[in-house]
């Protein structure tokens, strides 16, 4: 480890950091709409972004500064176990190809911006709904907290703001200045900031990848010598060398598979599908996305690298970093240092825009001002997402870095409990609206407890996401279990409240709603769900 501040990557670092700054602003005049007032507009870019600005907005959503620091972070600690993330992003795109373009559909032709406004109007019920965005909002705060942890490993590594005994104030403040900076040009730009940085993010992480699977195996020895000292690692540690013991293979398939399902739950993803133009966007994205699990597979790579270059970290999440800084010239550390930053700012970013509209539309006007007018709703939108980001940083600059980690693992297990009102809601009716609110409660109830009682060599409680599966004996992920739980007392409670004929809510949608596309008639036309069914 380099002594004191790196100032040359430091300042290629603010550079890129000045750059996206003016770029995040400067997207407020970019596609300006008629009507900026509104949170079409704000929260979604109005609905108007093609292939390849989709794809960028997308990426830059779903593989994060996080992603960067954390995947190889695993590598490093536990082996080709960490690699889990690269068959669960193989997983989800088949799987979202099959309900994203009709979630598309149904939102254009009825204005939904958020999850929860197609569960509302799907099912009748306010409170499906309210459960739908209290979940999303829960699940997404520690996940703009542990982007927030990304920016914060990449200033610690370069040496930026003192030791551990520097006042807090000098410690924290670079991230601060992060932070007011993305607060900012979010508030001002709303989710084009994020859809036009992405461009730059996503280069970034291109070229840095790109030339640490060349350069840095060159420098070591080849790939031979770096496998074989991971194995070596592996295998004094007692863990049996590259590849994860028999009896780990459960909880890696149950938690590729349940962080698949998970995956597209989150509001972000959401958000930036439906800022899409045409249905025939999402179904071209859901074919090209796979590129990213191919950047993935190899970002996972440079864990073993890090321990074959003899990077020594108290903390896992510095590991890749400091393998940067230790490993390239420090002109193109600092490359790799924005990748990673900027790599934050755009997930965070989109994360804040979508707490935001759900809290907006789905508690704001669905039970405190139902006649808010388009110009309110936007304001408190801001006005929210503001304050999610301060509860983030809040999160990061008060709690264990493992805590933000392990909140964040609770979140998956937690945005999993809306798959079966959302996904099986596009695609039947027949899930009564109490039976799904039913399922939903204890899977949420399961889950909670379920990671309250793991403990970590570093914590009491919610120290992993995995635990004995019930009747089945193999340790597996929580998420899944809880999920499985969720669907059977879904259906169960189903059949017995149709056999009483308990009320239904009112269905606003129609079969042909879920295939229409942004060309046909009558699809632009209807009123937004909170003013059209605000009497269900």
């Amino acid at each position: 480890m380099k002594d004191g501040v790196n100032g040359v990557a430091l300042g290629v670092f603010i550079f890129f950091f000045l750059a996206v700054t003016v770029m995040g602003f400067l997207a407020a005049r970019w596609r300006r709409a008629d009507d900026e007032h509104s949170l079409d507009e704000w929260g979604l870019g109005g609905r108007s972004f093609g292939t390849w600005v989709t794809w960028f907005l997308l990426g830059g959503d779903l593989y994060t500064a996080y992603t960067f620091v954390a995947v190889p972070a695993a590598v490093y600690a536990a082996g080709a176990a960490g690699f889990f993330a690269v068959p669960y992003t193989i997983l989800v795109y088949p799987l979202i190809f099959t309900f994203l373009p009709r979630l598309w559909s149904v939102s254009h032709k009825h204005g939904y911006v958020t999850t929860s406004d197609f569960v509302r109007g799907r099912f009748g019920s306010k409170g499906l709904s309210l459960a739908v965005a209290v979940t999303g909002i829960l699940a997404t705060m520690p996940y703009i907290a542990l982007q927030l942890v990304g920016i914060q490993a990449v200033l610690d590594v370069m040496g930026v703001g003192g030791g551990e005994n520097t006042n807090w104030f000098v410690k924290d403040l670079p991230l601060l200045i992060a932070f007011g900076v993305l607060a900012a040009y979010t508030y001002s730009s709303g989710l084009r900031a994020p859809a036009l940085i992405a461009f730059v993010k996503d280069t970034l992480i291109y070229i840095v990848i790109a030339v640490a699977i060349i350069y840095i195996p060159i420098k070591l020895g080849g790939f031979d010598e770096i496998f074989k000292a991971a194995s070596d690692k592996y295998t004094a540690a007692g863990a049996g060398g590259l590849v994860p013991a028999e009896a780990g293979h459960w909880t890696y398939a149950t938690l590729a598979l349940g962080s698949a399902l998970a995956l597209f739950m989150y509001p972000h993803s959401i958000t930036a599908t439906l800022s899409s133009r045409s249905r025939e966007v999402i179904r071209r994205n859901t074919t090209i996305l796979p590129l990213y699990s191919l950047m993935l597979g190899l970002l996972a790579l440079l864990g073993f690298m890090a321990i074959a270059a003899g990077v020594k970290v108290t903390n896992g999440q510095l590991a890749i970093p400091q393998l940067f800084e230790n490993m390239f010239p420090d002109w193109f550390a600092g490359v790799a240092f924005a990748a990673i930053g900027i790599g934050a700012l755009v997930p965070a970013a989109i994360m804040s825009i979508a707490a935001a509209n759900l809290f907006t539309r789905n508690i704001y006007k669905d039970f405190i001002k139902p006649d808010a007018t388009p110009q309110q709703e936007t304001r408190v939108s801001k006005l929210v997402s503001l304050l999610v980001k301060v509860g983030a940083l809040v999160f990061v600059l008060t709690m264990d870095k493992t805590v933000a980690i392990n909140f964040q693992l609770l979140g998956g297990i937690w945005i999993l409990q809306t798959f079966p009102a959302l996904v099986g809601g596009l695609f039947t009716r027949w899930f009564h609206r109490w039976a799904l609110l039913g399922g939903w409660a204890l899977g949420m109830l399961y889950g909670t407890f379920a990671a309250y009682g793991v403990a970590s060599p570093t914590q009491k409680h919610f120290g992993g996401s995995s635990k004995e599966i019930p009747g089945i004996g193999e340790i597996g992920y929580i998420g899944l279990t809880a999920f499985v739980l969720n669907v059977v007392v879904s259906v169960v409670l189903t059949f017995a409240l149709r056999a009483f004929n308990a009320p239904d809510g009112v269905d606003e949608t129609s079969p042909e709603d879920y295939t229409a596309d942004a060309g046909d008639p009558g699809v632009e036309t209807e009123l937004p769900p909170a003013t059209a069914g605000s009497t269900h």
